[in-house]
């Protein structure tokens, strides 16, 4: 499986080959299911223009590098998306420098396999490519990073997906206070832990939901559940969202290193092979912002990228 490393400050040719190979993919997810729930174009991007107006600039690029297709306009926006849930499990540290780790676990079939550094509007940032231009997880030269993972309660609601939420706080942020502010405000379609961490070495994590204000945790360890008692046990079982997170706790009550426990996530329980059914391990990362340092982990490989390195691809084996 080959994975693709985008470094382009404005969307440019490397953005649209990339939306060339996948458009047919994505556009036909778009179509599909309940298509009276995908909104027209002007309600789509006047939510877009509400929410995050500094992205507007960067979009009008991205739908002019699509020959103005008005599906991948709509879609463009993420706004009202097909559901979709990645499993995951996260964990933030402050010493000896902010780190954040995570394993990103869903099918591969669905894995857009894009590493992608860009500097939209002046900053750079780097992180886990998803719907073309949004982002899984990833880091700025501000140094935050910000990661997620489904947060356990099922079905969906009006709202962004939630990967131009992360692309949009890390454009816009540079704090803890402001990533919570807009975690506060934006709207998103389904239930997701966001987990950040700045410079300083704080951190939170904050519960997302359609309809529901955001709550926040100082807890640096998460999983696929909310709360200490799941409150959807049917799904924490699952995705073994409480033994995962049991073992993550363990590891901090230990007083383990972030580097030793980076290696806890290619094993079981937090690692999976389940492929197959859409819940296995894709990719583990650690990153370093304040380094501007992330590194990718495979059983035997890993990828170690900064906000500077050139374009390329490597092929890796799950």
């Amino acid at each position: 499986m080959e994975i693709f490393r985008i470094v382009e400050g404005q969307p440019g040719k490397q953005w649209k080959a990339l939306f060339e190979a996948t458009k047919s993919a994505y556009l036909a997810w778009y179509r599909s299911g309940d298509v009276s729930q995908r909104p027209s174009l002007t309600e789509a991007q006047a939510q877009l223009a509400a929410h995050m107006p500094e992205l507007v600039p960067t979009y009008r690029k991205l739908v002019e590098l699509t020959g103005n297709n008005h599906d991948a306009a709509r879609f463009l926006t993420m706004w009202n998306l097909p559901a979709f849930a990645p499993a995951c499990s996260q964990i933030a540290f402050a010493d000896p420098a902010p780190t954040l780790i995570r394993n990103y676990d869903y099918s591969p079939d669905l894995w857009e396999r894009t590493i992608y550094t860009s500097a939209f509007r002046g900053k750079k940032v780097t992180g886990t490519g998803d719907c073309l231009w949004g982002l899984l997880d990833g880091m700025n030269e501000s140094g935050l990073a910000v990661s997620l993972t489904f947060g356990g309660r099922p079905g969906s609601g009006e709202g962004f997906a939630i990967p131009i939420v992360i692309r949009y706080l890390l454009e816009t942020a540079s704090t803890l206070g402001q990533a919570r502010e807009i975690l506060a405000r934006i709207p998103v379609a389904m239930s997701y832990n966001v987990t950040v961490i700045d410079r300083s070495g704080e951190s939170f994590t904050a519960f997302v939901a359609p309809g529901q204000p955001a709550e926040f945790s100082d807890h640096p360890a998460v999983t696929n559940h909310h709360g200490v008692i799941p409150e959807f046990p049917e799904k924490a079982a699952r995705f073994r969202s409480v033994e995962r997170l049991e073992h993550l706790d363990g590891l901090l009550s230990e007083h383990r290193e972030a580097e030793n426990t980076f290696d806890e996530f290619l094993e079981k329980p937090l690692f999976s092979t389940e492929y197959s059914t859409g819940f296995g391990t894709l990719y583990s990362v650690m990153y370093r912002p304040t380094e501007g340092v992330a590194e990718y982990r495979w059983r035997g490989q890993h990828w170690r990228i900064t906000h500077d390195d050139d374009a390329a691809s490597r092929t890796i084996v799950l």
